[in-house]
Formats: structure tokens, C-alpha cells, sequence
């Protein structure tokens, strides 16, 4: 597939790499940098209920795989960190080793279950406010080749990169939206021994 300038060789993931992101606390470091910008690992820890040896340990784990790096920010002898942006493509499953697909799965299922908890917290705890309406969300079918379904998802990336902006260029009352894209074939009728959902 295509990738950005900077983005990383997918087969340079190898299976280190992917367990230092695999990590369900990397994660939520990483997370935190990207949506909210430069912190040190005093700051992250209070954010995340952390101590501060932990997330300086992470951070580095994070940084000798090119996932966060140092960053010149204000004085003193503290260390600010910041996520590297980049466009993260993975092997596709059919090149994964076993071990790798199974690294994969544990990212994927860390990742999902913070995703959709985060999700379901926010929106019970909605302001009642103009971005009260900012969840959209949409569950459909569409009927495609692989070719198709590669199209299709780098005109979804394309999509994205088209509305993204440093902070130095948001316009006042921009928020930071989170986005996640997730599709997968439907099974065959009977191979699971159950009906596919329709909808």
C-alpha cells in the first residue's frame, strides 16, 4: 500500500517493535502524546495514575524504537517527549509470522477495548453542549474485491491526512477528534455454524 513521506516500512515492524507497542501502558503513553502534545514523565504519570519510573521507563522503550523521541521545550533539566508523527502501516496478516500475528492480536485487542471504553465514558458524560452531537457514528455493508477494499481504504487515509493540522494552524474552537476505521469480511453462510448479520 502507499504510505506517506516518513512513514514507517511496514517490514521494519519487527516483532520487538511490536511488542514495545503491544504494551497496554505504552499505549496509553503513546495515546496521551499524540492527542495532547509534549509531556515529560512526571506529567504523564499524573495524568495516567502512574509512578514516574514507570512511564520514564516506557518512554524510553517507546523512543529506542522510534515511536516518541526527546523534544526541545522550555528550561531546566526536564525531559519532554513527543509521539513521532507518522503514518503506521503493518505487515498485512498474510505476511504476519505467528508470533507477530499474535503480538498483533494483543495490540489490537488492548487498543479496541480502551477505544470503545473511552467511547462509551465520554458519551455518558456529554456536556449538554454544541459538541454534545460530536459522536458520529455509522454501521453499514458494502460489497468489494480486494482491490476494491485497498482503494477504498487509501482514500479513507487520504480523507484523513486532508483535514489534518498542526496546532500552531487549528482555527479557535477545533477539538481533537478521535477517529477508527474497522472493517472485516463477513463469513461464509455456515462456516461458523451461524447466520452473518445482514446489517
Amino acid at each position: 500500500m502507499p504510505q506517506e513521506p516518513g512513514a514507517l516500512d511496514p517490514e521494519a515492524l519487527d516483532p520487538a517493535a511490536l511488542k514495545a507497542l503491544a504494551h497496554p501502558r505504552r499505549q496509553r503513553v503513546l495515546h496521551h502524546l499524540s492527542l495532547h502534545g509534549p509531556a515529560t514523565s512526571a506529567t504523564l504519570a499524573r495524568s495516567l495514575g502512574l509512578n514516574t519510573g514507570a512511564t520514564s521507563y516506557h518512554l524510553r522503550e517507546l523512543a529506542r524504537y522510534g515511536f516518541v523521541e526527546e523534544t526541545e521545550r522550555g528550561g531546566g533539566r526536564e525531559r519532554w517527549w513527543r509521539a513521532v508523527p507518522r503514518d503506521r502501516r503493518f505487515p498485512p496478516r498474510s505476511r504476519q509470522s505467528p508470533e507477530t500475528r499474535h503480538v498483533m492480536d494483543e495490540l489490537n485487542r488492548h487498543a479496541y477495548a480502551a477505544d470503545l471504553e473511552l467511547f462509551e465514558r465520554l458519551q455518558r458524560t456529554a456536556a449538554d453542549d454544541a459538541w454534545a452531537d460530536a459522536y458520529p457514528y455509522s454501521r453499514g455493508t458494502i460489497r468489494l474485491t480486494l482491490p476494491e477494499l485497498h482503494a477504498f481504504f487509501e482514500e479513507y487515509i487520504a480523507l484523513l491526512n486532508r483535514y489534518k493540522r498542526p496546532a500552531d494552524e487549528t482555527p479557535p474552537g477545533a477539538r481533537a477528534l478521535l477517529t477508527r476505521f474497522l472493517a472485516f469480511p463477513v463469513p461464509e453462510p455456515g462456516a461458523d455454524g451461524r447466520e452473518a448479520d445482514p446489517s
